[in-house]
């Protein structure tokens, strides 16, 4: 029966394990050249905002973890780990929107910010992050779906680390947003791509991982300009 259940994760896992790896690299570098580059004192940072560092370097680091054991054949182990891996993401969702919501009320968004769109920013990045690994958990049976969505949720959260790396003052913060969802779609594109090598076909759960992207990018436009949503910024930042 484990024989059985491991072919089932065999085949082209390697690919998603070289993903897991090329994207969690990509989000370190993005956050540490910021800090090289002097944009950030991250030893000034309020401690939650080193506790949201921490998770997702743990999200990083358990995401790598899982698709290497997957690769293995180490399902048992895989599936232990895979209940730290949910409250990693349960802490993720509610600590990344306060830290939203004190960077606003601290004044310490990103200038080429307004305060109502990185308020959404946050929020909704996190709710679309969480809504995913929900949806992987609930799929973790289907190993088709679940490693697909687990890839998407961690794509989601790749925006940061294109807006560290992105030349934003330059391009103003809803283009640089617009170019990181064209980014992020690429990169399920590459996904895409390799299904329809592998598979003849592109899975769904890639098409609900790009539609994801591109409705909470659009999204947080929207409820940038939101009346209610500018009125609870102002609040909140006085």
């Amino acid at each position: 029966m484990a024989t059985a259940v491991a072919a089932h994760y065999s085949g082209d896992q390697r690919f998603y394990s070289r993903m897991a790896i090329g994207i969690s690299l990509f989000i370190i570098f993005g956050f540490m050249q910021f800090a090289v580059r002097g944009f950030v004192d991250y030893r000034a940072a309020p401690v939650w905002v080193h506790l949201h560092g921490m998770l997702f370097v743990s999200w990083l680091t358990l995401f790598v973890t899982q698709n290497v054991l997957a690769e293995r054949g180490a399902i048992a182990l895989h599936r232990r780990l895979g209940w730290l891996t949910v409250g990693v993401a349960a802490t993720i969702v509610p600590l990344t929107i306060f830290t939203g919501i004190m960077a606003v009320n601290l004044h310490r968004q990103p200038p080429f910010f307004s305060a109502p769109f990185f308020l959404a920013l946050t929020s909704v990045g996190a709710v679309f992050f969480g809504s995913m690994v929900v949806a992987a958990i609930v799929l973790r049976r289907q190993t088709e779906w679940h490693r697909r969505l687990m890839l998407s949720a961690t794509v989601l959260i790749l925006e940061p680390a294109f807006g560290r790396t992105l030349p934003m003052p330059l391009l103003g913060g809803e283009q640089g947003e617009a170019i990181a969802c064209v980014l992020q779609v690429s990169i399920l594109g590459i996904a895409m791509l390799h299904d329809r090598s592998h598979r003849g076909a592109v899975h769904p759960a890639l098409w609900w991982g790009a539609g994801a992207v591109i409705t909470g990018h659009v999204l947080v436009s929207l409820l940038s300009r939101f009346p209610p949503m500018m009125a609870l910024t102002e609040q909140i930042a006085a």
